[in-house]
Order: structure tokens, then C-alpha cells, then sequence
């Protein structure tokens, strides 16, 4: 420890010196703020309190499912670090970021970081000073957050507490920034990782307090990657009712199928992580049974007609407002999406569309021709900027597009 309070009491000299560059390593007694909402601990019931087996108890019986959904974002959301996992350069000019120039006539320290390898292991190393006198600080890499489709950020063991690492990889330009959140031309080691963070990209972990803003785990019980049993719930009766001579239990009463769900039970399950990131908790993390109601466990997102649901995070508040969903009791998410195999490219996805409406109806086709039946989406679901992931890195603005899921017509895209 004694290195960390250096580097840190050295930052803080650097800080007064520029007012721009800071290395804060958060020390593992530091307390954590108690939750502004209190959470009640919700009576589970059923497969969902079975104990987890794993996906690999899923493949004998579920061989085609369980090949496709490897390879889904849902399953790669998170994994261990490895050089598999982790996207971006570690080698070359790619491997190093830039924020700030040194400008040793002002006592104005530089900064940037360098993404290193070390005997097979990955980390980011955070450098600040003037020429000469430059001092770094290092974290290894031992969590992935993300599938790579849109990027990735990277989290870090410190004893039992996890944190989230200051560079992120960002997939449209094969670039390195800074993580979402993080305040440009700072180093922050510090940025704690709390289990309603952890609930949209892990199956499982325990933290060691109930209060949902620790950061303190029991490090063998992480579950990596949205599994089979998210969905479908503990496992292990399942497979005893399928292997035993002496089970009793039907094996359809072992194991939750949400595809039986109702229409609002089954969007609840999506809406667990695609609903937006700031609806207060009521259960912990982890907690949610699929098949009932999300609204006993996180509080119902307040309805404002005048306020436009962000298209990253709330797809599903987006959904809830077209007319196609309005109009159909048995639109849900999985109308579209089908959960067990990768995502199709966009346009594949006008067949959907056209299940139920014609080409002919689409004033378009007048003028385009058949051929507008090959891309329903562009038009009706096109991509827009979100408002809730806008990063600074070394002064420059990373802005990213979504594709929102509120379905209607956009003249603006629409206009021959």
C-alpha cells in the first residue's frame, strides 16, 4: 500500500500544479454512501431457488440452443479476462492513449495511459508527470464488461472489492477512451462496481453486505455472462427430474420456460436491463424471479408522455410506445429477437415487420419498388444519438448511435 499512498499524495501535488490530471486509487477501508432507498427481500419460490448447475449441464439436452447462444451478446457480455476476450491493441502505437501533453514551462504534468501484456496477463497503466519525472500506476485486467459489439470496459479485483478500470475499448473506430462516466484528463482507479451493475452483465455474485451500493464480493461466486439459468432459473431439480429414476416431479414443473410467461411477464425479463438504469431498487441485485412482476422488485419508471425514453437502455419503454406493440397483445421482444442465437443484421429483421403489414401499404414502394421490402428498419426504427453515453476523451467528444426501438414513421428519414 505504501506505493498507492505515494502515487496518490504525489497526484494530489499534480492536481494543485494543473488542475486537470489525478490519480485516485480508493483505499479498501474507505466506506462506501448507504442507499437513499430501502429494499425489502422478496419471498422466491420455485425453479428459481434451485441451485445453478451451470450451462454445461444444459448442452446434453439442449445440444443446438446451447452451441448458438455461445456465441449471442447476452452470453459474451462478460467473461474472464483473456487474450480471447479483450478487444484493442496492446502492442504499437495502438496501445497507448494520449490526454494530455506535458508543458514543463508551467509546471503542467502530462498525461497517458498504455495498455501493456505481462506474462500472459493484461493491464492498464496509467502514467502523469513531467518528462523525467513521470509516475504510473497499474491494474491488471481481470473482468470484460461488454461483448464488443458497440465496446468493452474493463473491471479489477483490489482484495474483494471490484472496480471499474479508466479505459474502455470502443468498437467504431477500433479506438481506446475513456470509460463511460469518467471525467476526461483524470486517471481514476476508483470508480466502484455495484451489483445492480453487475446484474445486466453476470449471472451471479454475492456480495458480503445487503447495502446495494457495496462493492465487496465474494470473488469465487461471480458468474460470468447472462446463462441459460438467468432466464430459466436454477437448474439443478431440472436436471435431477430428467437423470433420476427416483424423481416425482414432472421435469416441466422443474424449470421456467418464458415462453409460457404471459405478454408482460416476458417483456418484464428483458426489461430487467433494457428499461433504462435508473428505475430505485426495491429487492436486491440478483434477486428477480422470471415470471413475475419487475415492479416488486425495481420501482415503475415514471410515465411522462413529454419525456422521450433514451434509446440506450430503455428499448423497452420505447417498444411500449408503438403503435405496433399497442396494437398487438402478443408483441414482445421475442417477436423479433430470438434470444438463443446471435443477432441478424437490422434489415434482416423487415420480415418481422412484414408478417403483418404489406409492402403496397408503404407509400415508399411507389417510388422505390419491391425492393424497399429488404429494409424495413432504416426507416422505421432508425438509428439516433443517445444523450446517455457522450465520453470525452483528450478533449475530443465519443457520441454514440442507437437503434431506438420506438417504431413509427420518422418523416425526416422517410422523406423520398
Amino acid at each position: 500500500m505504501a506505493g498507492i499512498v505515494n502515487l496518490v499524495r504525489s497526484s494530489a501535488r499534480s492536481c494543485a500544479l494543473s488542475g486537470l490530471v489525478c490519480l485516485a486509487i480508493r483505499a479498501p477501508s474507505q466506506q462506501l454512501p448507504t442507499a437513499p432507498q430501502p429494499q425489502q427481500k422478496l419471498q422466491q419460490d420455485g425453479p428459481a431457488k434451485a441451485k445453478r448447475v451451470g450451462d454445461q449441464a444444459c448442452a446434453p439436452c439442449h445440444e443446438a440452443y446451447s452451441a448458438s447462444y455461445l456465441h449471442t451478446s447476452h452470453h459474451l457480455t462478460s467473461q474472464p479476462a483473456s487474450g480471447n476476450a479483450i478487444l484493442g491493441s496492446f502492442s504499437g502505437s495502438g496501445s497507448t492513449l494520449k490526454i494530455l501533453d506535458p508543458i514543463p514551462s508551467k509546471s503542467s504534468p502530462g498525461l497517458s495511459f498504455r495498455m501493456e501484456v505481462r506474462d500472459g496477463e493484461y493491464y492498464e497503466t496509467a502514467i502523469v508527470g513531467l518528462p523525467g519525472h513521470e509516475q504510473s500506476h497499474s491494474e491488471r485486467i481481470d473482468v470484460v464488461t461488454g461483448s464488443g459489439t458497440r465496446g468493452q470496459s474493463y473491471l479489477y479485483w483490489l482484495g474483494d472489492q471490484l472496480f471499474e478500470l479508466p479505459l474502455s475499448y470502443w468498437a467504431d473506430g477500433h479506438q481506446w477512451i475513456n470509460s463511460p462516466g469518467y471525467k476526461d484528463k483524470t486517471a481514476n482507479f476508483s470508480r466502484s462496481i455495484y451489483p445492480r451493475c453487475l446484474e445486466c452483465h453476470a449471472t451471479d455474485i454475492v456480495p458480503r453486505s445487503s447495502d446495494p451500493l457495496t462493492n465487496h464480493y465474494d470473488r469465487a461466486s461471480l458468474v460470468t455472462g447472462i446463462s441459460c439459468e438467468t432466464c430459466h432459473g436454477g437448474g439443478a431439480d431440472h436436471v435431477t427430474a430428467h437423470t433420476s429414476t427416483l424423481a416425482s416431479a414432472p421435469s416441466t414443473a422443474t424449470i421456467l420456460n418464458p415462453a409460457r410467461f404471459a405478454r408482460d411477464r416476458q417483456v418484464d425479463l428483458c426489461a430487467l436491463c433494457h428499461s433504462g438504469g435508473k428505475r430505485a431498487e426495491l429487492a436486491p441485485a440478483f434477486s428477480y424471479l422470471p415470471g413475475q412482476p419487475l415492479d416488486s422488485y425495481l420501482q415503475p419508471a415514471p410515465v411522462d408522455p413529454a419525456t422521450l425514453p433514451d434509446v440506450h437502455g430503455n428499448q423497452v419503454g420505447l417498444l411500449q410506445r408503438s403503435r405496433c406493440y399497442l396494437s398487438s397483445p402478443t408483441m414482445s421482444c421475442s417477436t423479433c429477437h430470438d434470444v438463443h442465437a446471435p443477432e441478424r443484421p437490422a434489415a434482416a429483421y423487415s420480415d418481422r415487420c412484414l408478417s403483418c403489414h404489406r409492402v403496397q401499404s408503404c407509400k415508399l414502394s411507389q417510388t422505390i419498388g419491391p425492393k424497399i421490402a429488404n429494409n424495413c428498419i432504416d426507416c422505421h426504427m432508425p438509428r439516433q444519438p443517445t444523450n446517455a453515453i457522450i465520453v470525452k476523451t483528450a478533449g475530443n467528444a465519443v457520441r454514440t448511435t442507437m437503434r431506438t426501438h420506438w417504431i413509427r414513421i420518422y418523416p425526416e428519414v422517410t422523406q423520398p
